[in-house]
């Protein structure tokens, strides 16, 4: 039958060494048997190294992209990457009010693993105040938490009370990565709060490796793709908390510093 095979989408920036972004997230479908579409806002010009060059895609061009998805294409769910300023942010949330292109994923790409800010302002308040509320899932790290939640993180108690306000937000189902920023720290603990209420933590081994690059979008792309194949929310981020941890965990040699995860690795 036409269109039966589960499909999902990426809206993000491609990511020239294929560590991130949009590579990263069409890896991930891939290794979970799911068929990748991608809506490119963006292009990095980068490699293990760093990113030396950007530049964003046209308005009317990724208006374009959702249009000739829609057209053909039956997504199943949906997920966000970095979007860097106000108007792509608002360009998205248009687009995926007028298609259905499933539940959305959010992965809110504001600050990097170490707490630097990656958004000006305006876009910052763009993505909280009108893509956040219609993400079925958001997956923020320890300091997307602290910045969307305003608030500090400094106990288990702390990351259950930023989940509550995400939750306020309008966001349905939030999985609040914990901390890596103590290299002696031997585990991490992540804050799941599902849209029913229920909760529960994700612990996993920390591993003290430069070789990281993807774990966001890595992640949010397996609850993305496994929710295309309707399977339920809690189901969707426990197995991409598994598929992370293993991918992290056999490291694969590609570049010279900070390298990507292994997403051969998985076996789930």
């Amino acid at each position: 039958m036409v269109n039966d095979f589960p499909q999902a989408l990426t809206i993000a920036g491609s990511d020239s060494d294929g560590s991130a972004g949009v590579q990263a997230d069409l890896h991930s479908f891939f290794q979970r048997h799911v068929y990748g579409a991608s809506v490119l806002t963006a292009c990095v010009a980068g490699n293990s190294y760093g990113i030396h060059d950007s530049v964003n895609l046209p308005i009317s061009f990724i208006n374009n992209e959702f249009k000739s998805l829609a057209d053909d294409y039956k997504i199943g769910a949906s997920k966000t990457g970095m979007l860097s300023d106000s108007e792509l942010v608002d360009a998205v949330v248009e687009n995926y009010k007028k298609y259905d292109f499933g539940p959305l994923v959010v992965d809110p790409v504001i600050t990097t693993k170490h707490g630097n800010m990656l958004l000006e302002q305006s876009a910052y308040q763009t993505l909280r105040d009108h893509l956040i509320p219609l993400a079925a899932v958001i997956t923020p790290n320890f300091f997307e938490a602290q910045k969307l939640a305003e608030m500090d993180i400094k106990s288990e108690n702390d990351m259950v009370t930023a989940a509550q306000r995400l939750k306020k937000l309008g966001a349905k189902n939030i999985i609040i990565k914990g901390s890596h920023s103590d290299p002696k720290q031997k585990k991490v603990s992540d804050y799941v709060l599902l849209e029913s209420g229920d909760d529960f933590w994700l612990t996993g081994d920390f591993y003290d490796t430069e070789r990281k690059n993807g774990t966001g979008d890595s992640l949010s792309a397996v609850i993305t793709a496994e929710l295309a194949k309707n399977n339920s929310v809690e189901d969707a981020i426990r197995v991409a908390k598994k598929f992370v941890d293993q991918a992290i965990a056999s490291q694969i040699p590609v570049g010279h510093k900070f390298g990507p995860i292994n997403h051969w690795a998985p076996e789930i």
